[in-house]
C-alpha cells in the first residue's frame, strides 16, 4: 500500500501486488467522495456557475468553463468573440500556473531525495528543487504569483471566479487592465526564457523532433536551465522507459477560436494506428454502460469487488489517457508525436508536453489579448426550462466534461467526468485496469521512487475525481 500521497490535491492510495520483484497489478483508490452532483440537483441551472468552481481550489476555472459551456449548449448560444478570447485567457492562465506548479512544487522535489545521492546531477537538483529549501521555491513562487495577477485583472479573483458565463464573460476589461495583463505576460515570458528554458519560447516550441531535442541539449550544459536539468535527469533515470499506459490519447479540444481550437479535438488510438474523431456520444461509464447524460450518482458503501469511489469512464469501451501529452499528440506536435511513437506515454514525455505547453500557450495568450476589440464581451442568454447541455473543456490535466439535464427550470441530473477520473479510473466490468493502473505494472520493487514518478507524471487532482 502506497499512500496517502503528499503534494497531491486530495486523497490518493495505491495498492501494488508484486511478483518476482516487480509490480504485477495496481489498484488505485480515490477514497474521498465529494457529492457535488447531488448538491446541484433541484437548483436553478445558473447556480452551477457558483457551485462547481468550489470542486477544486487549484483548477476551479476549468470547472467554471465546463459549466458555462454546458449552459451555453443548453441555451444554444456561443460566446461572443471577445468573450471567448477573455475566457481563453483566464483558463490558460490557470492551466499554465498548474503546469508551472506541478513541475516546481509537485514533481521535481523527488529528485532531491537522498536515494539519488551520488547521481551526477544530484547536487544541482538538490540545490534547485529540494522542497522548501531549494532555490526554485524562492524563485518560482513569486513568478507564479505575479502571473496569477492576470486573474485579478480579468476574472476579479482566483480561485472560484464568477466571470465566465454562457455567453462570454461578465465584464469587459478596460485598457489599463489589458496593459497590466500584457505586462504580466511579458514578465512571465521573461522568467520562463531566463530560468525554465534558457531560450526563447518560440525556439522551444519549434523543437520538432527527437534529434532536434538532442541537438538542443548538446549545445548547453545540464545546469543551463531547469528544463535542461530535467532532461539530464530523465535521460540518466531512463524515465522514458517507465509509466507507459494505454497508448490511447484523448482530447476534448483546447481554447476554442473562430473555427475549431488552438489544440484540436480527437483521439490518437495507437493500438488502432490512427487519429480518430472524438464524439461525446462515444463516452460511457463502464460499470453499468451508459452515457454520462444518463448517469446517476448513487454511492454504495459496500460493493463486491469495488476498491475506489472513482468511476470508470471509457471511450468506445476502451481505456484512454488525457492531459497535456494527449493534447499535443492529438494536435500533432512533431516532437511529442515522435516521443509517443517511440515509447508511448511515459514519465518523461508527460512532463515534456506540460513544459512545451508553456512555450506554446504564452504567445497565444499575447495574441488573444491584442485581438480584443470594441465588440461585446457577453451574449445575453435565456435558458430554456427543459433541455440538456454538455460542456467539454481541457483542464491542465486533460479532458473535463459536464453534462446537465433541466426540467421545469431546475437541474434534475448533473454529471462530471474530470481528467483524473479518466487517468485514475479503476478496473471496469471487463476487468480492464485504468491508465495509471496499467502504467505502474512492471516497476521494480527495489526502486520505490519510480512509483512516485509515475503517479506524479499524471499530476493527479483527486478532489476533482469523485462526484
Amino acid at each position: 500500500m502506497v499512500g496517502p500521497f503528499n503534494r497531491v490535491e486530495g486523497d490518493l492510495e495505491v495498492s501494488l501486488d508484486f511478483e518476482d520483484g516487480r509490480v504485477a497489478a495496481a489498484y488505485v483508490n480515490s477514497p474521498l467522495f465529494r457529492g457535488f452532483e447531488q448538491i446541484l440537483i433541484g437548483r436553478e441551472p445558473m447556480d452551477a456557475l457558483a457551485i462547481v468552481p468550489r470542486i477544486c481550489g487549484i483548477c476551479s476555472v476549468s470547472q467554471s468553463a465546463a459549466a458555462a459551456a454546458a449552459l451555453a449548449d443548453l441555451a444554444g448560444v456561443r460566446p461572443t468573440p471577445n468573450g471567448q478570447r477573455v475566457s481563453n485567457l483566464v483558463l490558460a492562465a490557470e492551466n499554465l500556473a498548474d503546469h508551472f506548479t506541478h513541475f516546481y512544487l509537485f514533481f521535481t522535489p523527488d529528485f532531491a531525495r537522498d536515494a539519488y545521492r551520488g547521481r551526477p546531477w544530484f547536487d544541482a537538483a538538490a540545490a534547485r528543487f529540494k522542497a522548501t529549501t531549494g532555490s526554485a521555491t524562492a524563485d518560482a513562487l513569486p513568478a507564479r504569483a505575479a502571473f496569477l495577477q492576470i486573474m485579478g485583472s480579468l476574472a476579479g479573483k482566483w480561485p472560484h471566479s464568477m466571470t465566465l458565463q454562457p455567453g462570454g464573460v461578465a465584464r469587459a476589461p478596460q485598457m489599463a487592465e489589458r496593459l497590466r495583463v500584457f505586462a504580466a505576460l511579458r514578465e512571465f515570458r521573461a522568467w520562463l526564457e531566463r530560468r525554465l528554458f534558457g531560450d526563447r519560447l518560440e525556439a522551444i516550441a519549434g523543437i520538432d523532433s527527437v534529434a532536434a531535442l538532442r541537438r538542443w541539449m548538446d549545445a548547453r550544459p545540464a545546469t543551463a536551465s531547469d528544463f535542461r536539468l530535467f532532461l539530464a535527469i530523465a535521460e540518466d533515470l531512463k524515465l522514458a522507459q517507465i509509466g507507459r499506459a494505454t497508448d490511447r490519447f484523448l482530447s476534448h479540444g483546447a481554447y476554442p477560436k473562430d473555427a475549431g481550437w488552438l489544440f484540436p479535438r480527437g483521439v490518437l488510438d495507437l493500438p488502432a494506428g490512427a487519429l480518430q474523431p472524438f464524439e461525446p456520444g462515444d463516452v460511457l461509464e463502464a460499470d453499468v454502460p451508459r452515457h454520462p447524460s444518463e448517469g446517476d450518482t448513487r454511492p454504495v458503501e459496500h460493493k463486491d469487488g469495488a476498491y475506489t469511489w472513482c468511476k470508470a469512464p471509457r471511450w468506445q469501451g476502451q481505456v484512454a489517457e488525457c492531459g497535456a501529452l494527449a493534447r499535443q499528440v492529438v494536435a500533432g506536435h512533431p516532437l511529442i508525436r515522435e516521443l509517443v511513437m517511440e515509447n508511448g506515454g511515459n514519465v518523461a514525455s508527460r512532463v515534456i508536453a506540460r513544459l512545451l505547453e508553456l512555450a506554446l500557450v504564452v504567445p497565444a495568450m499575447e495574441q488573444w489579448l491584442t485581438a480584443l476589440d470594441d465588440g461585446p464581451f457577453c451574449e445575453q442568454v435565456v435558458l430554456p426550462t427543459d433541455g440538456r447541455g454538455c460542456g467539454l473543456v481541457e483542464a491542465a490535466r486533460g479532458a473535463l466534461g459536464h453534462w446537465l439535464t433541466v426540467r421545469g427550470g431546475h437541474i434534475v441530473r448533473y454529471q462530471i467526468i474530470a481528467p483524473t477520473t479518466w487517468n485514475f479510473s479503476p478496473r471496469d466490468a471487463a476487468g480492464t485496469p485504468g491508465a495509471l493502473e496499467q502504467a505502474l505494472v512492471g516497476l521494480p520493487e527495489a526502486a520505490p521512487l519510480l512509483v512516485q514518478h509515475v503517479v506524479r507524471s499524471f499530476d493527479p487532482c483527486m478532489v476533482c475525481t469523485v462526484h
